[in-house]
């Protein structure tokens, strides 16, 4: 279970989330079903893979942090040593796994987002700038181009547009946690925006990121062509994503008690949005009148 723990599984459970409805994108209906399977199995042990590095790299900062203070490395449950091999196993695992079982170029994007994740939001970026979530946040937008590529050999603009969806998703949806953990990312000396800037200018940056993704959302309509069941999915979803993001702010703003418990809100509200969306991804295909 500790060696579980490493992966960080809620993780693995939110970029599994925008994997397979982009293959029944691509495919333009049901993809073959065991294709679907191998690609979900290689991108969890990918995804696996760039946790354990994260741990690895950053158990000691891990053990600053109330939030993170549990974690095997920390407690010494796993040796350092024993969790960079679980890592380099998980990781070059997924990449012959896509490789054999999906293509290579699926791969090669599945070996594209460990490195992000693991070199170059992790090391690079994390602990050198408050923009370390916003770039450091594409590893995480990699499972689109993953999922789509597994089916089509390659990517098109309707996987790019999906990518920039989930790019401009990931502040929105992690800085609001950032803001609730302050006292940990000061307490670790990482500089994550809400622990350098106030509230009401980090409310600000929520909405620029909230914005651009629902624009981007609606950007899908005209290039997949998107049916109705997407188009009013990411209209609604949209619009309530919107006020819970005004919704923080405007407290933010006025100083009032609560901004935390506003945060937290969208945090988890921003999970649920994602996986609407991407649901309604996935169901369009069957009931769109604009494919034949």
């Amino acid at each position: 279970m500790a060696y579980v723990a490493l992966t960080k599984p809620r993780v693995i459970e939110l970029l599994l989330v925008t994997t397979a409805p982009v293959m029944f994108l691509a495919a333009q209906g049901m993809p073959n079903i065991w294709l679907v399977l191998a690609t979900l199995v290689g991108g969890a042990a990918a995804a696996a893979s760039a946790s354990v590095f994260n741990c690895y790299i950053d158990r000691d900062i891990d053990a600053k942090m109330h939030r993170t203070e549990n974690r095997p490395l920390v407690t010494g449950e796993i040796s350092p040593r024993n969790a960079l091999i679980f890592a380099f196993v998980l990781g070059i695992g997924s990449i012959f796994w896509m490789g054999g079982f999906t293509n290579w170029v699926a791969a090669g994007l599945t070996a594209i987002a460990i490195l992000l994740y693991a070199v170059f939001y992790t090391i690079m970026l994390k602990r050198h700038t408050t923009q370390n979530i916003v770039w450091g946040g594409a590893a995480g937008c990699m499972p689109v181009l993953i999922g789509w590529s597994a089916v089509t050999g390659g990517v098109s603009w309707e996987p790019l547009i999906l990518f920039l969806i989930v790019f401009f998703w990931t502040p929105p949806h992690y800085w609001p946690l950032a803001m609730k953990y302050k006292a940990d990312y000061d307490a670790a000396g990482v500089p994550m925006l809400p622990s350098k800037v106030p509230p009401a200018t980090v409310g600000k940056q929520i909405i620029w990121y909230s914005w651009a993704m629902v624009l981007s959302t609606l950007a899908l309509v005209p290039v997949a062509p998107m049916g109705p069941i997407y188009i009013v999915t990411a209209v609604a979803a949209g619009a309530w994503f919107m006020y819970e993001a005004y919704a923080l702010v405007s407290r933010a703003k006025k100083g009032l008690t609560g901004t935390r418990l506003r945060a937290m809100k969208l945090f988890h509200g921003s999970i649920t949005y994602l996986s609407v969306v991407f649901l309604a991804v996935a169901i369009d295909p069957f009931f769109n009148p604009f494919v034949g």
